[in-house]
């Protein structure tokens, strides 16, 4: 795949909250709605993001992250593109349980799992490295259609935290030491081969913005 010489910066959203994140519930891609909750952090997203000029943008195909890029390019005139590789990891037979369930029922695989082993599949999902791919091959297409532009991407935590992988340095296997917030916003910048850190995990002011006239 071609590089771009001109960087593109990605703006990436999480999408909004749902009952399932809730409860505690693994969603995967199990395609589950925003809550009220949810859809009122979108509206606050995109109010957040009111002056950020894109020209283009892309979410996931599952309706949580679809219906919270929807509500940040109300009244833009901006199409929105779906892509499948933008979903989150697939958890295999951990999908629909809640955590503690899993860990319950499969406490091996779980435990491969918490240490995160970057080659376990929980039994029919994905494994860190195949989602890194992905996530990887994504953006990197993205940033060679879009060179010197202003991107919009709603996504899922996984996801994210694969991003910020990329842009950091830290590897798969190393444990989780930022947060990943529901309808927060993070950028990154970079050719599509390298990846830049811009800001992580800013999430909207809810009292200013309710104060913002």
């Amino acid at each position: 795949m071609h590089i771009s010489t001109l960087p593109c910066t990605l703006c990436l959203v999480r999408h909004g909250e749902t009952d399932w994140n809730v409860s505690h519930r693994i969603q995967g891609q199990t395609d589950t709605p925003l809550n009220g909750n949810g859809l009122e952090q979108a509206r606050m997203a995109a109010r957040f993001l009111k002056a950020f000029a894109f020209h283009a943008a892309y979410s996931s195909d599952l309706e949580r992250a679809r219906a919270t890029a929807e509500r940040i390019l109300n009244g833009r005139g901006l199409e929105l593109q779906t892509d499948a590789r933008l979903r989150e990891r697939c958890y295999g037979l951990f999908q629909t349980l809640l955590y503690s369930e899993a860990e319950a029922q499969y406490p091996e695989v779980y435990a491969r799992y918490r240490s995160r082993n970057p080659d376990c599949d929980l039994n029919g999902g994905e494994s860190l490295r195949t989602l890194a791919t992905r996530v990887q091959e994504c953006l990197a297409q993205i940033a060679t259609n879009h060179p010197g532009q202003q991107v919009l991407i709603v996504t899922h935590g996984g996801v994210l935290d694969v991003v910020y992988r990329l842009a950091t340095g830290l590897p798969l296997e190393a444990p989780r030491d930022f947060l990943i917030s529901n309808a927060a916003v993070s950028v990154v910048r970079g050719d599509g081969q390298v990846w830049q850190l811009e800001r992580w995990n800013d999430t909207p002011d809810f009292d200013a913005l309710d104060d913002d006239t």
